[in-house]
């Protein structure tokens, strides 16, 4: 009886030794979760047992346990690096099978998907082409291609015009005294050519100012008329809604260039007793752009950046949470699935209900304490050294009696 008894606490302590072995090896694996071996002992039941003078008959492993503790956050120099800080795993496909991962380290495949080292690809939720999110889930894939142009249709100005001016001669673009002021900027074609906008005000009468249109020196014409006037307070009185509209104005080998000067915007046009001023100056055009990078928010939210300073919103990562951690089951390389122990996986954006929060070039390295583990090695050293005297003892005990008969 002895002999077995001590037999099961040395497969016990030999058990423990092996997790803490595991938990050693892996203290440096990003994402990795330690583990604890759980006990429990044994004792042979029976309906009209006597529990009074009943021995045990060894110990078992109850349970080997994951322990889904934060570990540390460590920065890189990767932006796609992704580190969860909170509960949450990161929701992977691998050919159409879902896994789950607490590993961020995270890069671009051949074909454009996000990808682990396993070449399991990032699932989030996919972004329509406006650059709403959705509620679909699917693989991330970057578009590396160009965006498209967008030419100019409006123009908005905020500008403060010399009430004290006076009235120049008949204006004439090649003679700067026939205006008061002018401003310039850069205007879009539908081929994402750029051209140089001029802007020229010339007072003709009191409150009363002519606004000319020039694009790369030729003259555009206004729909209606390029007078500007305004209230006895500086405040804008016309044109009505504070929006001028000139004709399309021809471009060589693109579409005409309609555009409209919106006066009265995020800041309005006034004309005070002060120097020419200008306090807001916006288009809406850009020329066509290539990708330059990657911007991934606390929240998830994928933004692609262009050269032409545009962005585009490309989906938003999904995290998974779980009732019961400790029951997902293991498939290696820091990876985890749901079983019947687990529940089922409740998929959310970073930072709603329990999920965490994400980090964005950085990786979450394991949460093995080494100092803990190897006073757990020393304990489980100990605990089998214990048991192997156990078994010496009973075999002296049993060679004692063997010897009785001679």
């Amino acid at each position: 009886m002895p002999f077995r008894i001590a037999l099961s606490g040395l497969n016990s302590a030999s058990a423990e030794l092996g997790v803490v072995s595991n938990n050693i090896a892996n203290a440096s694996t990003t994402g990795f979760k330690k583990s604890r071996t759980e006990f429990a002992d044994i004792f042979s039941v029976a309906n009209l047992g006597n529990v009074s003078t009943a021995i045990g008959s060894g110990v078992s492993v109850s349970r080997v346990a994951q322990q889904f503790s934060q570990g540390n956050i460590s920065f890189t120099d990767n932006g796609l690096d992704l580190a969860v800080s909170g509960r949450g795993f990161f929701r992977l496909s691998d050919q159409g099978s879902i896994v789950y991962s607490r590993a961020g380290a995270f890069g671009i495949d051949r074909d454009g998907y996000i990808v682990n080292t396993q070449d399991q690809r990032l699932t989030t939720y996919l972004a329509d082409v406006n650059g709403n999110i959705t509620g679909a889930l699917g693989e991330m894939r970057l578009d590396t291609s160009d965006i498209n142009p967008n030419t100019t249709s409006l123009v908005e100005l905020g500008v403060n015009l010399d009430a004290t001016a006076t009235v120049p001669p008949p204006f004439n673009i090649n003679d700067p005294s026939t205006y008061n002021s002018s401003t310039s900027l850069t205007l879009y074609d539908s081929l994402g050519t750029s051209h140089l906008g001029s802007i020229y005000f010339r007072k003709t009468a009191a409150n009363t100012w002519d606004t000319h249109l020039y694009v790369d020196g030729s003259p555009a014409t206004p729909s209606v008329s390029g007078a500007l006037t305004f209230n006895a307070d500086g405040t804008l009185a016309s044109p009505a809604g504070g929006s001028m509209v000139f004709d399309p104005l021809p471009i060589t080998g693109a579409n005409p260039l309609s555009v409209t000067l919106d006066f009265d915007s995020t800041s309005p046009t006034t004309q005070y007793g002060s120097k020419f001023g200008v306090n807001y100056l916006t288009q809406n055009g850009f020329t066509t752009g290539r990708l330059s990078g990657l911007d991934i928010s606390e929240t998830g939210v994928v933004l692609a950046r262009f050269t032409n300073g545009q962005s585009r919103t490309l989906g938003q990562v999904a995290l998974a949470n779980f009732a019961n951690e400790q029951g997902l089951r293991q498939l290696g390389d820091t990876s985890w699935t749901e079983s019947f122990d687990s529940g089922a996986a409740l998929v959310g954006q970073p930072g709603t209900a329990s999920l965490g929060l994400l980090q964005s070039g950085a990786l979450e390295g394991s949460n093995v304490d080494l100092t803990e583990q190897l006073v757990n090695m020393i304990t489980a050293q100990r605990n089998f050294q214990a048991n192997a005297q156990v078994i010496t003892t009973a075999d002296t005990v049993t060679q004692t009696i063997i010897n009785i008969r001679r």
